[in-house]
């Protein structure tokens, strides 16, 4: 790994990149136009120190998901972005693995949703991206690190989720994540990350390996789903998938009727979240 040369890319990009373009508050008495930081770690979920000591040139060996949440963050084009993953040493992912980039393009979008929990996942379900919204919905997903990211290892092998469910829509829900991990490792069935989780599954979640097993199919829909959060009770909730054309992100978008107790209280809920996340 390059280093030195990783971090003063690093840096650099960051002076490049306006807290408008980045969808946070400007502020004043800023003495750059360019992200603090802090913002950056903000952005990318990691701690403020690891981002300076990768800019300091103290820190190596930056793990794939770490660049490509970086490259995201500053917001890199297709060939910078290429060009960041061979200074930390590694090739970038290719067509044999599975897609995680976000371009600007629709990060800048993710941008404008300021007051909608919003997540980005890929085709494993393995969380790239959550704004503070839904952070505040669901629970912080910061502190996740590796498996923990994915939807799939959380529902069988992690804590209960705040999402209510009946006997039936848990069956048809778990089918659907299976099917779609399923559906995943055959098209990428060199991808080791993607191997790693399936044998980790499979080895730890009996119920797990008898859905993959069986060749449970399924398919994820729009649903209304009920979220039980500790602060502010029950909200029932429309829940969308929306997919980007020549790409397979998903992006799971969360809004409230207009005009509902459901609807105040999201409000409410995103209010308390920020002024959380930013305190």
């Amino acid at each position: 790994m390059a280093t030195a040369e990783f971090g003063q890319a690093v840096h650099r990009w960051r002076d490049r990149v306006s807290p408008e373009a980045a969808g946070l508050p400007t502020g004043r008495h800023r003495r750059a136009p360019g992200l603090r930081r802090e913002e950056l770690a903000l952005l990318a979920g990691i701690s403020v120190d690891y981002v300076t000591r990768l800019e300091q040139g103290r820190a190596s060996n930056p793990s794939i998901q770490v660049v490509e949440a970086l490259a995201r963050a500053l917001r890199l084009s297709d060939t910078e972005r290429a060009h960041l993953f061979r200074l930390a040493g590694l090739a970038p992912p290719g067509p044999d693995t599975v897609p995680a980039h976000i371009t600007p393009s629709i990060q800048r979008l993710l941008d404008r949703l300021t007051g909608t929990p919003v997540v980005v996942l890929d085709a494993t379900g393995t969380m790239l991206l959550a704004n503070p919204p839904y952070a505040a919905l669901m629970g912080d997903p910061s502190v996740w690190r590796g498996h923990q990211r994915n939807a799939v290892w959380r529902h069988f092998l992690g804590p209960c989720s705040r999402v209510r469910h009946s006997p039936e829509s848990r069956g048809e829900f778990e089918a659907a994540l299976v099917a779609d991990l399923r559906a995943a490792a055959d098209r990428y069935p060199a991808d080791q990350r993607l191997g790693r989780l399936v044998t980790e599954l499979r080895a730890h979640s009996d119920r797990f390996a008898a859905l993959w097993d069986s060749g449970a199919v399924g398919r994820h829909e729009s649903a209304r789903k009920t979220i039980d959060h500790p602060r502010v009770g029950p909200l029932t909730l429309d829940c969308d998938v929306l997919t980007v054309a020549g790409s397979e992100l998903r992006i799971m978008v969360y809004t409230a009727e207009p005009g509902t107790g459901d609807a105040e209280r999201l409000a409410l809920l995103t209010v308390l979240g920020t002024q959380e996340l930013i305190g």
